[in-house]
């Protein structure tokens, strides 16, 4: 009676694994594919490096900004406020790299002109920051903030 039993769950076993089989495979891809993030992540950290240059904490600033042009290479406006951020921490050496990349995707343009003759005044180069700072004035006549800054190469 015993072997009857083990006999008949085998069978139901057995039964139950046939009938599991013969339904049709699901499609692997579909359930584990990523879809694309529906936003831009790089704008994300442009917005935040922005706010925090504005209030000041310019290492997080370099942070988000970092962060950015990881993501987006070509994004010049993440390259200048990386540039700046360096300025601002008094790391000319990473500034001027930043600025490298910065004239590659943009070109010589006066605002990255201006913010590269304020670098120059930073680090004490009056000469330099004088020069690029008028190259700036020319090309933008009138400007606040290059007049700013040429009123603060002349201060000093």
């Amino acid at each position: 009676m015993r072997a009857s039993i083990f006999v008949v769950c085998g069978f139901l076993g057995a039964a139950f694994t046939a009938s599991g089989c013969t339904t049709n495979p699901v499609d692997a891809l579909s359930t584990i594919s990523i879809t694309p993030p529906a936003r831009d992540v790089s704008a994300d950290d442009l917005a935040q490096g922005k706010s925090q240059f504005r209030d000041g904490n310019y290492g997080l600033a370099e942070k988000h900004f970092r962060q950015a042009v990881e993501l987006r290479p070509d994004s010049a406006e993440a390259w200048m406020g990386l540039a700046a951020c360096y300025d601002e921490l008094g790391r000319f050496d990473f500034a001027d790299r930043a600025y490298g990349q910065l004239l590659k995707i943009a070109g010589r343009r006066p605002r990255i002109v201006n913010n590269m003759g304020y670098s120059q005044l930073l680090r004490g180069d009056k000469a330099k920051a004088r020069r690029l700072l008028m190259e700036a004035e020319q090309s933008l006549p009138g400007d606040k903030l290059v007049a700013a800054n040429i009123a603060l190469l002349n201060k000093s």
